[in-house]
């Protein structure tokens, strides 16, 4: 086996020149026209470094960028474009190298491992049966990209996710599944002081409905059901006519996951005459750990002492794992800070990152036979568009 110490030099200022041209074109979720210019961007930067043609393949979540090295599929690099960070973010904190850190919106989320990747990539000589897609919705869950995600993974047959790294630099081999459920409460309005009791106090049926749903975590098999944002009432001497409460659920099985949908689903107003309305789900299902344990192996004979690590985000790479195809995720850029005004990137884990991903894709061109999946038109390119 080919050691990752034997890969070509990668080139770091290079890198460090393509990750500020991807962060300088801000890419917020929903933000259709500022997505499509980044897409354009992705595409260009994947284009000027592996040649081809990178397609910008448009959908109702904003246009995502595939490209494919040609041959039979055997591998998917699967990354996304879109950041959480409002526009006008680059103004306040606009990229900067200092201390050996690149900073900036959508450094370590998860600009900095498309880089990587691309640029690993590039170091192959034979780039046969290598598919990349980057996706425009991820961080608001995958709705428009899922199908898209599923049908190229099961093609090719591998998947490495190029996600941030955990901490230390480990990558991630597990993953909770995740959702968001919105409980909806319709009570009636009255005057606080004069008629309280005519009234149906949708805050306070809301206040039983947080208990119950808070209840219902079991953390000692990793479930975690988190009421997040609630809001509720319009005046301080009126009683309430509506109450909404958002809760974030995580759990580690399939089992638990049917389990946390079905409770929801039974969920009953303690006041007379309160409705309940439940809306959501657990849109990302687990990613077992046993979806890496092959990939995991060969990257930790490619860099020993690499470590893997399960943890409670979710990426696309939930939805792959759930197919049964071998996932390996967290492959990105070693840093932190993800999501917030600090984030960074550890510049001198750059070439090792994409050292790694080009040491895994050798492996699998090599070993992997061919998924025999392709596109309903027979060929290996994804449709037009998926909404």
């Amino acid at each position: 086996m080919t050691s990752m110490r034997q890969a070509v030099d990668v080139n770091v200022d290079a890198m460090i020149d393509d990750l500020r041209t991807l962060v300088q074109v801000e890419s917020p979720s929903r933000q259709l026209d500022a997505l499509r210019k980044s897409a354009e961007t992705v595409a260009e930067v994947i284009e000027g470094r592996l040649g081809g043609h990178a397609a910008v393949v448009d959908s109702d979540g904003g246009p995502h960028v595939h490209w494919s090295g040609g041959g039979a599929p055997r591998v998917l690099i699967l990354g996304h474009h879109d950041t959480v960070f409002p526009l006008g973010t680059l103004e306040l904190r606009p990229f900067r190298v200092e201390d050996g850190r690149a900073y900036g919106p959508g450094v370590f989320d998860m600009l900095g491992g498309l880089v990587q990747a691309v640029h690993g990539l590039a170091t192959l000589t034979d780039r046969s049966g290598v598919e990349i897609l980057v996706t425009a919705d991820e961080e608001v869950g995958s709705h428009f990209s899922r199908a898209l995600i599923e049908e190229r993974a099961l093609a090719c047959g591998a998947v490495l996710v190029v996600e941030g790294a955990a901490d230390g630099g480990a990558v991630k081999t597990g993953r909770k599944g995740c959702g968001t459920f919105e409980v909806s409460v319709a009570g009636r309005a009255s005057h606080a002081g004069l008629e309280p009791a005519a009234g149906v106090n949708a805050l306070v049926e809301a206040a039983h409905q947080v208990l119950a749903v808070a209840a219902l975590a079991r953390p000692e098999i990793g479930t975690t059901v988190t009421p997040t944002v609630a809001s509720a009432g319009t005046l301080d001497n009126v009683v309430p006519a509506e109450a909404t409460v958002v809760v974030d659920v995580r759990v580690e099985s399939a089992d638990e996951k049917e389990r946390i949908e079905s409770a929801f689903a039974a969920l009953s107003p303690r006041l007379d005459e309160a409705v309940i309305t439940v809306r959501g789900g657990v849109g990302r299902p687990p990613m077992p750990e046993s979806a890496a344990a092959e990939l995991f192996a060969v990257a930790r004979r490619l860099l020993p002492g690499l470590e893997g690590r399960a943890v409670g985000g979710g990426s696309d790479g939930n939805f792959t794992a759930a197919l049964g195809v071998p996932t390996l995720d967290g492959l990105g850029a070693v840093g932190g800070g993800a999501h917030a005004d600090h984030e960074y990137l550890l510049v001198g884990s750059m070439a090792e990152r994409a050292n790694l991903v080009a040491g895994l894709v050798n492996v699998i061109q090599d070993s992997r036979p061919q998924a025999g999946q392709t596109s309903s038109d027979g060929t290996n390119k994804p449709p037009k568009s998926h909404t």
